[in-house]
C-alpha cells in the first residue's frame, strides 16, 4: 500500500479482531519452516500444533480463527498466547509476537506470555493534546521508581502523585523512560523486548493511556524515550532470532551485534524493519497519544563503529565517509519526515554525543529533521569540574565555552546532570557537592555547615547557569531538582533483589524542616521565571563578562541580565557590568549565603556608570 498504510502495519500484522469477531493472526517469519499458535484458549490448553499458520508470500504467515458459536471472539481478553516456530533444523521454539501489544511475566518463571489485550471498554480520551510548547522544560521520569516506597510504582500512582508535582515545579513536558517492555528491569528500559507493548510492571495499557491523557489535561507535553538503535538479545521474550535465524530483523553475524551493549543491531536497509520501526512510532502516537520522542542511541545508529572508542574532534571527516551507516541515517530522516508530516506538533530529540552536523536541520535543507539534540557535553563538564578541581581553580572561560559550544540553527536541550549519573557507582551533583553530610546536616533545625552551605548554593548556580546559557530547552532527571541524596540501584542478585535504592525519595521534600525543600523551591522559581520571560525560546545569550580572577560570568538573554559570582570567598559591591539597554532592571532571582531571598518590587537604576545601588552579592 501507500506510505500511510505501510507505517500503520500494526493494523495488518499481529492479532486483529475482525468485524465478525473472528481473529486474524499475521506474522513475518521468513526463516521459519512452520508457525503455530498456542495458549490457554485452546480446547485442551497449550496444545502445540493444533493451530498452524499458512505460509504466504514475502515471508508472511497467516492464521484465521473463526468466532465461537455465540459469536464471541475465539480468544478472550487477557488470554495467554505463544507462537511456536518450527526451524529449518526441525526445532520447536516458543516465541512472542513482535507486534504483541501487552505481555506479562509468568509468576513461576522469568519468561513472559503474550497477552491478548482486547478490553470490552477501552479507555476513552477526554483531553486534546496541548499546543506545541514555546520553551521546553523537560522532567525526565521513570514510572517504576516514582515512589518513596520500596516497590515498583504504577502508572496510576504516577498519575495521582507525580503529575501534580511536575506541574507545580513549572515543567511543561514529561519524558517517560522504560515504557517499552523490557524483560530485564535493571536495564533502565534500554534492552527492549516487546516494542509495541507498554511495560506491564507498572499496570495496564489503559492505565498508561489515562496517565498521558491526564498530563494533557494539565497542559503537559509527553515524550516517549524510544529505543530503535538496538534490541535486547533475549530470544525467549524478545524479537532476537524470532524466526529461528540469526537475521530476521537484524544483520547476521558480527555486524548484527553491539560489542559494548550485548544487544542486536537492526538491519535498517530491510523493508520489513522499516515497516516495523516506522509503524512503532505511529503506534505510540496514535494508540497512546504521545506528543513526540527522545531517540535513544542515535550515535550508535549513525556510525558503523557505533561511537565505540571514538573521540569526536568536530572535524568534518568524523561525520562524512564510509564509516557512516547511510541506511540508519536515511531511516532517521524517514522517521522525522513521517512524524512531522503527519503530526506537525510532534517533537523529536536526538541523543547524539558525536555532534553530527545537520542533525537538527530540516530534511529539505539536507538535515536529519530532529527538533533538538541533547547537549551531552554539559553534564560531563560539571562532573569533571567537581571531581578534579578545587573551587579556586574553576575556569570561567571553559565553563562558558562548554555551555555555548553548539551549532547555530540547531537547537539543544541542556541539562546539568544525566540519569546515568544517578546509577549505582556514580554520584549526583548534590552528592558530589555535599557527600555524606547529606545524611546528617540537611535539617534546617540545626546550624548550616560550610559543606552544606556551599553545596546548596553551587547546586542552584550550576542549574540556573545551565538552564539559561546551555541551550534552547532544559531537562531534569526526577529527584535531582531537590538534590536526591542516593544513587539508583535496581533489584539484582548483587543487592539481594532489594528495592531500597530503586526509588526516588519525594518524602524528603515534604518534610518542612529539611533543606531539600529549599532546592525544590528554587527549581520551581527558576522554571516559573523562564515561563514568564522565555529565555529558552529567545536568541542565544550574549556573554559580556568572563572574569577569571573575580570568578564572575555575566550575560544577557531575553532582555534579562544574568550575573554569577563563583568566587569561593570574595563578594563584590558596586560591581560594574555591561547592560545592553538603559532603563530599570527589577530583580527576579537572587541567592545569598543563607539561601534565596525575595526583594519584592525593588528596582535598580542602570546608567552609564553601571548598576547603582547594587546589593551585597555572593555566591
Amino acid at each position: 500500500g501507500d506510505f500511510d498504510h505501510f507505517t500503520q502495519s500494526y493494523q495488518s500484522l499481529g492479532a486483529r479482531r475482525q468485524p465478525n469477531n473472528g481473529l486474524l493472526f499475521t506474522e513475518w517469519a521468513p526463516g521459519a519452516k512452520g508457525l503455530f499458535l498456542t495458549g490457554d484458549f485452546s480446547k485442551y490448553g497449550w496444545e502445540k500444533l493444533s493451530h498452524p499458520f499458512t505460509r504466504k508470500e514475502h515471508g508472511k504467515w497467516e492464521l484465521y480463527l473463526p468466532p465461537k458459536r455465540d459469536r464471541s471472539p475465539p480468544v478472550l481478553h487477557k488470554s495467554k498466547l505463544k507462537l511456536i516456530i518450527l526451524t529449518e533444523n526441525d526445532e520447536y521454539l516458543f516465541r512472542i509476537s513482535p507486534w504483541a501489544r501487552y505481555v506479562t511475566k509468568r509468576l513461576d518463571s522469568v519468561t513472559y506470555d503474550w497477552i491478548h489485550w482486547d478490553p470490552l471498554h477501552p479507555y476513552l480520551v477526554l483531553h486534546p493534546r496541548p499546543p506545541k510548547q514555546r520553551s521546553l522544560r523537560i522532567y525526565e521520569a521513570h514510572v517504576g521508581i516514582a515512589s518513596s516506597e520500596e516497590k515498583i510504582a504504577s502508572y496510576q500512582s504516577f498519575t495521582l502523585n507525580l503529575l501534580p508535582r511536575i506541574k507545580h515545579l513549572g515543567y511543561n513536558c514529561i519524558q517517560l523512560m522504560a515504557i517499552m517492555e523490557h524483560a530485564y528491569y535493571a536495564s533502565f528500559g534500554y534492552q527492549v523486548t516487546s516494542f509495541f507493548a507498554a511495560s506491564s510492571r507498572f499496570g495496564t495499557p489503559e492505565d498508561l493511556k489515562k496517565l498521558v491523557d491526564t498530563a494533557h489535561s494539565l497542559g503537559l507535553t509527553v515524550l516517549l524515550d524510544v529505543v530503535h538503535s538496538h534490541a535486547s538479545s533475549n530470544t525467549d521474550d524478545g524479537i532476537n532470532q524470532f524466526d529461528g535465524t540469526d537475521s530476521c530483523f537484524f544483520h547476521p553475524g558480527p555486524r548484527g551485534n553491539h560489542s559494548d551493549w550485548g544487544s542486536r543491531i537492526f538491519d535498517y536497509s530491510s523493508w520489513e524493519v522499516s515497516r516495523f520501526l516506522l509503524s512503532n512510532l505511529r503506534w505510540w502516537m496514535e494508540e497512546y497519544r504521545f506528543d513526540g520522542f527522545r531517540f535513544d542511541g542515535v550515535t550508535s545508529m549513525l556510525y558503523h563503529h557505533h561511537g565505540v572508542g571514538m573521540s569526536f574532534s568536530g572535524s568534518y571527516s568524523d561525520y562524512f565517509g564510509m564509516h557512516i551507516n547511510e541506511d540508519a541515517l536515511i531511516h532517521l530522516m524517514l522517521s522525522n519526515h513521517l512524524l512531522h508530516t503527519l503530526y506537525p506538533e510532534c517533537i523529536t530529540i536526538a541523543e547524539d554525543v558525536s555532534g553530527m552536523p545537520g542533525l537538527c536541520r530540516p530534511i529539505a535543507a539536507g538535515g536529519l529533521g530532529f527538533d533538538y539534540r541533547l547537549a551531552m557535553a554539559i553534564p560531563d563538564k560539571w562532573i569533571q569540574i567537581l571531581k578534579e578541581r578545587r573551587d579556586e581553580e574553576w575556569d570561567m572561560a571553559d565553563i562558558v565555552y562548554t555551555l555555548t559550544n553548539r551549532r547555530r540553527g540547531e537547537r539543544s536541550i541542556a541539562y546539568a546532570e544525566s540519569h546515568d549519573q544517578a546509577l549505582v557507582g556514580d554520584k549526583s551533583l548534590a552528592f558530589w557537592l555535599m557527600d555524606q553530610e547529606m545524611y546528617t546536616n540537611m535539617s534546617a533545625l540545626m546550624p548550616m555547615t560550610v559543606v552544606i552551605d556551599r553545596g546548596i548554593q553551587l547546586h542552584k548556580m550550576i542549574r540556573l547557569l545551565t538552564h539559561s546559557l546551555g541551550g534552547e530547552g532544559y531537562l531534569n532527571f526526577m529527584g535531582n531538582e531537590f538534590g536526591h541524596p542516593e544513587w539508583l540501584d535496581f533489584p539484582r542478585k548483587g543487592n539481594s533483589e532489594s528495592y531500597r535504592y530503586a526509588r526516588r525519595q519525594y518524602n524528603l521534600v515534604d518534610m518542612q524542616h529539611l533543606r531539600y525543600q529549599q532546592l525544590n523551591a528554587f527549581d520551581r522559581d527558576m522554571n516559573h521565571a523562564e515561563d514568564k520571560h522565555g529565555w529558552l525560546a529567545s536568541a542565544p545569550a550574549v556573554v559580556t563578562t568572563i572574569n577569571q580572577e573575580d570568578k564572575v560570568i555575566v550575560f544577557e538573554r531575553a532582555n534579562l541580565v544574568f550575573i554569577f559570582n563563583f568566587h569561593p570567598s570574595c563578594s563584590y559591591t558596586d560591581y560594574r557590568v555591561a547592560a545592553g539597554r538603559l532603563g530599570k532592571y527589577p530583580l527576579i532571582l537572587i541567592f545569598l549565603i543563607l539561601g534565596r531571598v525575595r526583594f519584592g518590587k525593588e528596582v535598580f537604576e542602570v546608567n552609564s556608570m553601571g548598576i547603582s545601588p547594587f546589593p551585597y552579592l555572593s555566591s
